[in-house]
């Protein structure tokens, strides 16, 4: 199954045309845990800055 993930971050490595995020994996995390009430409260740590 294929799994769309769509990104805006365009200096990240992962980020291609079209808003897709291209890496093998990504990790999400709660910015206050393990839970998160909205989108605000959580981060993507697959980010990584393109060179």
């Amino acid at each position: 199954m294929k799994l769309e993930v769509r990104c805006n971050v365009d200096n990240c490595k992962y980020w291609a045309k079209g808003d897709q995020c291209i890496a093998d994996s990504i990790f999400v995390i709660g910015l206050h845990g393990r839970e998160a009430a909205n989108v605000d409260e959580t981060a993507c740590k697959t980010f990584k800055e393109r060179e």
